[in-house]
């Protein structure tokens, strides 16, 4: 009989294998997450080819983009407040309610909110939530949905339409215009630096998680063809209003999308000299870097760019090459404290995580920590004394003049 029939067992005895197989879920899903928050210490992720931990849990573990995201705030939540892993294992929190309750756990106060959120739904833990922190009014909203085609020798149905109304105005009491500030970020969106980061800012931090609730969304919807929908400010508005007058002879219907269109094919260029010094007319290249400055000349970053496709080229030792295109940067073959030369054979492109993690390894885990620790402290000593310099100024531009004598 097939591994996974179930039809010949008896009712009790179906039962009891759902609650023990459940059991057995949960205590393995708390172990791998304690798996997971370990790995992302420790950054394994790096030398497997992904610059993040996000990343390598999607094309290294094969999770969906969600179930990575979750699995990954929950791990690194835990790591914070162990106790969430037992609570996990036991089944007295599921994971969306560590999700929900991320942003909101401190120190002081995680005990007691994990307590209170034991063995409650999803609804009921975003009721205790928004009794604990209350959130500004949802402004009242309505808004046409597209008609969905009737099927053939049906009438066609009136077009729906989508209401939102905050509370008061379901009770009939008219909401006060003070309470009618901007909506706040959905639960879990914002996050604090600990969780994101998952470790101590002075070590090299991985990308942060994407949010839960994004502001824009880029959805496709049939081949070659994309839907974008996201917000704009007054002033972006403002600007979208006049290209479109602009363009009003070569887009006389005032359709956004080849404003937009346009506005890309501009922009790129722009990003690609500031990027990689990227020209349609290059000059010959007849200066050369010199040995005791990280300049990389232009003509090197352009070949530089188009051998590597834009794409970090790490290559983990199973052959994985990296996939990031972002946060890309010019990173010397042999190292330039030992002698490297900014040429097209000696710079090579390598994300940060890939660039620190080559770092590290020439120079060692704990002399790269020291560099970072030098760094930052030289950083806020500048931010001090501009600090001190501009209260400096503020204090004598207050100072009364003397009277004359």
């Amino acid at each position: 009989m097939e591994r996974y029939a179930r039809s010949h067992l008896a009712n009790q005895t179906l039962l009891c294998h759902l609650t023990t197989h459940l059991g057995q879920e949960r205590g393995s899903t708390a172990e791998f997450l304690a798996d997971l928050a370990e790995v992302d210490v420790r950054r394994l992720y790096v030398p497997a080819g992904y610059p993040s931990m996000y990343e390598y849990c999607v094309g290294a573990l094969h999770l969906s983009e969600q179930a990575a995201y979750k699995r990954i705030l929950t791990a690194r939540t835990a790591r914070r407040f162990p106790a969430i892993f037992g609570a996990l294992a036991d089944g007295r929190l599921h994971l969306t309610a560590v999700v929900l309750l991320a942003p909101h756990l401190r120190e002081a106060t995680a005990d007691e909110l994990l307590a209170a959120a034991i063995h409650q739904s999803k609804a009921a833990i975003e009721r205790l939530l928004a009794e604990r922190f209350p959130r500004p009014d949802m402004l009242s909203c309505v808004a046409p949905l597209p008609v969905v085609p009737a099927a053939q020798g049906t009438a066609l149905q009136a077009e729906p339409v989508a209401v939102q109304l905050s509370p008061e105005i379901v009770a009939g009491v008219p909401t006060a215009p003070a309470a009618r500030g901007p909506q706040a970020e959905p639960v879990g969106a914002q996050l604090s630096p600990e969780i994101v980061a998952g470790q101590h800012s002075l070590e090299p931090a991985p990308a942060p998680l994407p949010p839960v609730g994004p502001r824009s969304r880029v959805q496709p919807l049939a081949p070659q063809r994309f839907g974008v929908q996201f917000t704009m400010s007054q002033s972006e508005y403002d600007d979208l209003c006049y290209a479109q007058a602009l363009l009003g002879h070569q887009v006389p219907a005032g359709d956004v999308a080849p404003v937009f269109a346009r506005a890309l094919k501009a922009l790129i260029p722009q990003l690609e000299r500031q990027k990689f010094a990227a020209t349609p007319k290059p000059r010959p290249g007849h200066r050369a870097s010199r040995a005791e400055t990280r300049h990389i000349p232009a003509e090197v970053k352009r070949a530089v760019w188009e051998r590597d496709g834009g794409q970090c080229t790490f290559v983990s030792p199973t052959g994985h090459r990296c996939s990031a295109r972002t946060r890309l940067e010019f990173d010397h073959v042999e190292a330039f404290a030992r002698g490297g030369e900014a040429t097209v054979s000696g710079i090579r492109l390598r994300c940060l995580a890939h660039n620190q993690f080559e770092a590290e390894r020439t120079f060692g885990a704990e002399f790269m920590r020291s560099k970072r620790l030098s760094a930052a402290e030289a950083r806020a000593a500048v931010k001090a004394r501009a600090a001190a310099k501009a209260h400096a100024y503020a204090a004598g531009c207050e100072r009364p003049s003397a009277a004359p004598g």
